[in-house]
């Protein structure tokens, strides 16, 4: 059968922060990491680069693969990274306003004071593990 591969990333700036973003189709407070489709011919690593550049503006380096998990939104595999912000040339944060509306950074003490205001993915996705493994535990919401 056919699956499509999908990548979803947790990107981490020069101050380990996480960078959220919140889709058009969701209610404005929630947030989760970027993520896209991988097109024909192109790497995961590839894959990762231009996503979160399309959607965000900003250019990373170093992906690496975490984990997966089956995504059926058609037949999808969901392909977990983690990438850094190329320091050298960063890009420009802006979200692409057609798939990502709002862009925020977070260092871990920002994320949990705002956990009130907040909604991140749900306890079964693969967004939440990532989530969590760069918080370092579980996140209470």
């Amino acid at each position: 059968p056919r699956t499509d591969p999908a990548i979803i990333v947790a990107v981490t700036d020069a101050d380990d922060r996480l960078l959220l973003g919140s889709n058009a189709l969701w209610e404005n407070n929630r947030y989760s990491l970027l993520a896209g489709f991988v097109e024909p011919g192109e790497s995961l690593e590839q894959a990762v680069q231009r996503e979160i550049f399309e959607e965000s503006g900003v250019k990373v380096v170093d992906p690496v693969y975490l984990g997966s998990q089956p995504w059926p939104f058609p037949a999808s595999l969901m392909l977990g990274f983690r990438a850094r912000v190329d320091v050298d040339d960063p890009g420009v944060l802006e979200p692409d306003g057609a798939e990502i509306l709002e862009l925020r950074w977070f260092s871990r003490a920002e994320l949990a004071a705002s956990l009130d205001e907040v909604i991140l993915p749900g306890r079964t996705s693969i967004a939440r593990a990532i989530i969590e493994d760069w918080f370092g535990g579980e996140i209470d919401q």
